[in-house]
């Protein structure tokens, strides 16, 4: 049906007045229930939970249906369009998660019924949503057509937006004909108006109007005959096709003779203006003869369209073409006399004339964006397994795609790599401008040794051997001190009180002692000796290792100069080349790591969900379009080889070319020389830094046994004082004739270790119901216990191999006696009191003025004294120190 009609006037046109255009009035429905069937859908097939989560979209689809019912005059056509847009992409939400069909287990009681758009009396009824789909479609191509005919065609700016409206709505029916035209045809309940022939009709129709607004206002510009002439042919092309399929099955009968009338006559109008148009340029150019023909032809046209057309047609078409005729005829009179008075050319008949340039300046609005729902939030919580599938399926093509790309990406940069080590590049160019570098592992270990000190530093850490060694010596001279003192007393009384002086002497009971302080007198002579040995492979190994204090470390590299004499003085040219060759293959190597990440993102915001879940076509159709967006990835990385590939081989003849002028031959012999050199060097600095850590381990263990034992001894001369002061006292009461007798303290000095104490004639012999005499003080001093290492670490092994070199440390030793738990020096007797409680100092420090802040931070603690100028050793070592395990200090 015709709709209604907006005419516009232009006096630069030949025709009168461009005149009445067509709109297409909306299909008609009847009322539907979407929500109770799709919800039983969802609580049958999901759940009732699941059902009530999507109420709301239950509710608005339902809403949205009943505005589609409800049209009325009332309602703008923007709003309305808008609702028909959106109802749309609902309904491919809808499709791909509830299937609407006849069949028993898929949504059977909704039934759509649309009347035909052209013959009302004609309505289809389908339990199928692609006719739901192709009506609204449908109805959005005719609502973009009322919306053409509401501007003002009298203005350039509502000329333009008609055409952009008559666009939109040839867009809506070319993409009902290609979607779902075909698909709501099926069965015998059909219409025509939303076949795929009256689609396709209507589409060429809306074209030929958005034209026509073009060339109206191309007229209202001014533009050259030429130019109006190829825009009016293509709205004439436009309206033909039209016009063919109406004159065709199953559109010949099903249109009113006013449309077939309207096209018809359209269609002969511009052609004739074409001719018009072109007929103008023609005269200007003087070929008179063309010109003629051409303006025959246009009213011949016009003759034949008003004597075949049906009637009917709207009175403001017939005015233009007789007025168009009117000029047709004008200037076919004026040339044929211009030709027979000056020209006297012949003129060509019809039959033999190119056919008349044409443009197009309008296509269909593509509806793919306008209508994709693929962010449609509606029933988004419904994923059907299938989609589920299709998704894992295309997750896995698109992982295989990034693996087998992200492989030659690496494959690409390793062989990089690697042939610019083979040919030492850039190394040779930096050595070239002095700055030669060092293989990473060598530089890496040279690093090391500079900042545990170098070999600079050694001296430091052997004065911390000297020093440890002197305080070892001295505690050890200490211990030895308390001994004999505490001997010299005992052997002084001794003599002053003869047989009355009873107790054991005092080396009877310190033997184990003093064999314990020769074992490590003997220690620290060893020790000695290989101080001595370390100290002196630092002297000797010095002029080695100083190649490590160089810092840095490059500048004891030997450097690569130009040629002396050079016969054409390219040097600079070479190694620009060069130089330029290995930027252009550090750009390819950032265009990978691009393109890798490029790649990744792509994947990353990859989610083709929502599309699966609005497609109505294949999903291996789906996939393989979704699949091509990662084609020019590919190829960049193909190209990006490539070019790698021919540049790699530009760079090996440029360095062959490089190396032969600069003599690299001789330069890479120098640096291997020159590594082996570090090599040594650092292999020679890490054996000292081996054998000086060994030695401040050992002495740090050391002292703690001489500490150890130093205690014992001063716990012994505590209790032999105390026995002493009791003894003389005892004596003297003896000698002054007074009686001590008593069962609780008889002359009760008893010794087991050496056997029963002589007594002088006046004391009686003890009978056998006095108390047992009382173990002495010093008597239940146990053992003490070993240090912490001696009962966490086994024995040590033999000496190292790395040590073989030093003859008086290669040999395995006894372990030293703190090593082990060594037999007391008294018998052990129940009751004996326990040992003092750790950490008790009861001896001096170790030397006067010594308060070592590493060694001796316990008795910091107690006694409040501040560190000595002690240096702290560079390494930290827990207390008690673990013995030595190596074979080079041997702690005999």
């Amino acid at each position: 049906m015709a709709g209604p009609a907006s005419s516009s006037s232009s006096s630069s046109s030949s025709s009168s007045a461009m005149n009445i255009m067509l709109a297409i009035y909306e299909k008609k429905t009847v009322a539907v229930d979407l929500y109770r069937p799709l919800r039983n859908y969802i609580v049958f097939n999901y759940s009732e939970r699941e059902a009530q989560n999507l109420d709301d979209d239950l509710e608005t689809l339902k809403e949205m249906r009943n505005n589609i019912e409800r049209s009325s005059a009332a309602d703008s056509l923007p709003s309305r369009r808008d609702l028909l847009q959106n109802y749309f992409k609902a309904l491919t939400a809808v499709e791909s998660r509830f299937p609407i069909s006849p069949d028993k287990d898929h949504v059977n009681s909704v039934t759509f019924t649309w009347h035909d758009a052209f013959k009302n009396k004609h309505k289809a009824s389908q339990q199928n949503i692609h006719l739901e789909k192709a009506a609204i479609l449908f109805n959005l191509g005719a609502v973009h057509s009322q919306i053409g005919l509401t501007f003002d065609r009298l203005t350039v700016e509502g000329r333009r937006q008609a055409s952009h409206s008559f666009i939109a709505a040839a867009g809506a029916f070319a993409f009902l004909r290609d979607n779902e035209s075909t698909k709501a045809s099926i069965g015998n309940s059909t219409t025509v108006d939303v076949s795929v022939e009256c689609a396709g009709m209507l589409e060429r129709l809306m074209l030929a109007q958005a034209q026509e607004c073009v060339f109206e206002n191309t007229i209202a510009k001014g533009s050259t005959p030429g130019v109006c002439s190829k825009i009016s042919r293509q709205v004439g092309l436009f309206y033909e096709e039209a016009l063919a399929a109406l004159n065709v099955a199953p559109l010949t009968q099903h249109f009113d003779k006013a449309w077939l009338s309207h096209v018809q006559l359209k269609a002969a109008l511009f052609y004739a203006e074409a001719c018009y148009r072109y007929s103008l340029e023609l005269h200007e150019k003087e070929e008179i003869a063309e010109e003629i023909a051409r303006l025959k032809s246009g009213i011949g046209a016009l003759t034949d369209a008003k004597k075949s057309s049906p009637k009917g047609a709207a009175q403001q078409i017939l005015d233009a073409i007789n007025k168009l005729e009117t000029n047709l005829k004008t200037n076919l009179e004026r040339a044929m006399k211009e030709n027979d008075r000056v020209y006297l050319m012949r003129v060509p008949p019809a039959s033999s004339l190119q056919p008349l340039p044409a443009f197009a300046m309008v296509k269909p609005l593509n509806m793919n964006e306008v209508l994709d729902a693929s962010k449609e939030k509606m029933f988004a919580s419904l994923v059907p397994d299938s989609s589920a599938k299709a998704l894992s399926k295309y997750t896995e093509m698109v992982d295989d795609i990034i693996r087998t790309q992200a492989e030659k990406l690496q494959q690409g940069s390793e062989l990089a790599r690697v042939s610019l080590k083979e040919m030492d590049l850039p190394g040779s160019i930096l050595a070239l401008e002095g700055h030669s570098v060092l293989p990473t592992a060598l530089w890496e270990d040279v690093e090391a040794v500079q900042i545990s000190g170098g070999p600079v530093g050694l001296e430091g850490e052997l004065q911390q051997l000297r020093d440890l060694r002197r305080v070892n010596h001295e505690l050890l001279v200490q211990t030895e001190e308390l001994i004999q003192k505490e001997a010299a007393e005992d052997a002084q009384f001794r003599s002053q009180f003869g047989t009355r002086w009873t107790r054991p002497q005092s080396n009877t009971l310190t033997k184990n002692l003093q064999d314990r302080l020769n074992r490590f007198a003997a220690n620290l002579k060893q020790a000695a000796d290989s101080d001595a040995k370390i100290e002196r492979s630092v002297r000797e190994s010095m002029s080695l290792m100083c190649i490590l204090d160089c810092r840095p470390i490059e500048s004891a590299l030997p450097t690569l100069a130009k040629p002396i004499m050079s016969l054409d003085a390219n040097e600079d040219a070479i190694v620009g080349t060069l130089k330029q060759s290995l930027r252009q293959l550090e750009t390819l190597g950032a265009q990978r790591a691009g393109l890798e990440d490029m790649l990744k993102d792509m994947k990353r915001k990859d989610d083709i969900l929502p599309k699966l879940m609005t497609s109505a076509g294949s999903y291996e159709d789906l996939f393989r379009k979704e699949i091509a967006k990662y084609n020019h990835i590919c190829e960049d990385i193909s190209q990006n080889l490539q070019a790698q590939e021919q540049l790699l081989l530009h760079i090996q003849a440029q360095n062959r070319e490089f190396a032969a002028t600069f003599n690299i031959e001789d330069y890479r012999a120098a640096c291997e020389k020159c590594y082996k050199q570090i090599e040594d060097a650092i292999a020679k600095y890490r054996e000292i830094k081996e054998n000086i850590n060994e030695g401040l381990k050992f002495y740090v263990t050391l002292q703690d046994a001489i500490t150890s034992v130093k205690q014992q001894c001063s716990d012994f001369v505590m209790t032999r004082s105390i026995q002493c002061r009791e003894m003389i006292e005892d004596v003297q009461r003896q000698m002054s004739g007074l009686s001590f007798q008593d069962g609780k303290n008889s002359n009760s000095y008893n010794y087991p270790s050496t056997g029963p104490p002589q007594r002088t004639s006046s004391q009686p012999e003890p009978t056998t119901n006095q108390p047992c005499p009382q173990t002495p003080y010093y008597y239940q001093q146990p053992s003490p216990p070993p240090p912490a290492y001696a009962q966490q670490h086994p024995p040590p092994p033999a000496a190292t191999p790395g040590y073989s070199q030093h003859p008086p440390y290669s040999h395995p030793r006894p372990p030293p006696p703190y090593h082990s738990r060594s037999p007391s020096p008294y018998p052990t007797q129940q009751g004996q009191q326990p040992p003092p409680a750790a950490g008790y100092e009861y001896g001096q420090p170790a030397y006067p003025g010594w308060q070592g802040s590493y060694y001796n931070a316990q008795q910091q603690q107690v006694q409040g004294q501040q560190p000595g100028s002690f240096p702290r050793p560079p390494y930290t070592v827990p207390s008690p120190y673990p013995p030595n395990q190596s074979g080079y200090y041997n702690k005999q």
